[in-house]
């Protein structure tokens, strides 16, 4: 889809917080791309099938192809005068079902979802069953391995703190070429909760952050997952972050078991409600 420049840029404009939760699975990512359908792109249309605005929302961060939501946020200036109410209404009226607004409300003019977020929180799901029931195979890695769960968790606090993350960081276009504008960017990022967890069939993996790379859970959880087959040692976790060559980490898991968890900005954090 052609996503032009709002049609509309006035001093009017009121800026909205919006809340989507959505299946990742039929979509090339969050980020709009010519010909594909993503979704930001299906959240500007909808927003202009309602409000007759072309706008492109920015979201909280650029969720992969497959990757899920729980509480994704994005950030919009519209003209519209439409009450909350009316636009959450609208918006899931015309949206396809496997992307729903959560939640619609204004918000400061400064807002922004990416830069005002202050940390994010990620979940990965992993069923651990032979035979992985069909209801839930898009939202989960079926991964019936024997592991030595009590290895992961050893190695789930390793990577607390602050480091610099270029080895589970996969390479981003975009990003390097704002690294050739802006010599002060680097990979260093700061994690505050790693942590894995058993809930009947599933082993979840849970991480916040001040921010997180391109690629950078998934490759977090196929490492992980490499300590819990024995292939390499949680003692080795140290060197790794220290060698800044992602040739050294794990394999990517796949999309499918990841999901945006929630975002916290400095007023509030806004997450899936069965989960707060």
């Amino acid at each position: 889809m052609d996503l032009l420049p709002p049609l509309i840029n006035s001093s009017h404009a009121q800026m909205w917080k919006l809340v989507l939760a959505y299946d990742g699975t039929d979509f090339h990512g969050w980020q709009v791309q010519p010909g594909l359908p993503t979704i930001q792109g299906e959240l500007a249309a909808a927003i202009e099938r309602v409000c007759s605005e072309r706008t492109l929302p920015q979201g909280s961060g650029r969720t992969d192809a497959g990757v899920h939501a729980l509480a994704q946020v994005a950030s919009v200036a519209l003209e519209s005068p439409i009450p909350a109410p009316n636009l959450l209404r609208a918006l899931n009226r015309t949206l396809p079902a496997s992307i729903r607004v959560l939640a619609a409300a204004h918000a400061p003019s400064d807002f922004h979802a990416r830069h005002s977020a202050v940390a994010k929180q990620y979940e990965y799901r992993i069923y651990r069953c032979e035979i992985c029931p069909p209801e839930v195979a898009r939202y989960v890695y079926d991964l019936a391995w024997p592991l030595d769960i009590a290895a992961i968790h050893q190695a789930a606090p390793l990577v607390l703190g602050m480091h610099d993350f270029s080895s589970f960081a996969a390479v981003d276009p975009d990003r390097t070429a704002r690294m050739a504008v802006d010599p002060d960017m680097d990979n260093v990022r700061t994690l505050t909760h790693s942590s894995w967890r058993e809930e009947g069939d599933l082993l979840l993996y849970t991480v916040r952050g001040n921010g997180f790379l391109h690629r950078m859970v998934r490759n977090l959880v196929g490492t992980f997952l490499e300590i819990g087959r024995g292939q390499r040692s949680a003692a080795d976790l140290p060197a790794l972050i220290a060698s800044r060559n992602r040739m050294a980490a794990g394999a990517t898991a796949p999309a499918r078991g990841l999901f945006l968890h929630s975002v916290s900005y400095a007023d509030t954090e806004i997450r899936d409600a069965t989960l707060a």
